[in-house]
């Protein structure tokens, strides 16, 4: 199956919404989106991947040595980034942890 499929038609995941408790209420869906992609980033920063959003619906994942995958959700990230990173990528890591509270 290609990626474009992916984009089409596909249904929202439960993390994208934004009437939430807590949730600024001028935010638009897509900073929501956006601040989502950058918190996400700070944990893939240690091993070497970031992801990016990919037409709004997807979002693709890209490996330091310029390997890429597109994946649905944030669920679907951390199994592409332990494949792609060639290394299992626990966000419980005590390394990772380290690396976080330094930055």
């Amino acid at each position: 199956m290609c990626s474009l499929c992916g984009v089409l038609g596909g249904e929202r995941h439960w993390s994208d919404a934004i009437a939430r408790p807590g949730a600024p209420e001028n935010r638009t869906r897509r900073q929501e989106r956006q601040a989502r992609i950058a918190l996400a980033n700070r944990f893939l920063r240690h091993y070497r991947l970031k992801l990016g959003d990919f037409a709004g619906q997807n979002f693709v994942l890209r490996s330091a040595t310029g390997r890429q995958a597109v994946v649905p959700d944030l669920v679907g990230m951390w199994s592409a980034a332990e494949q792609l990173a060639g290394r299992p990528c626990d966000p419980l890591d005590p390394e990772l942890i380290e690396a976080l509270e330094r930055d």
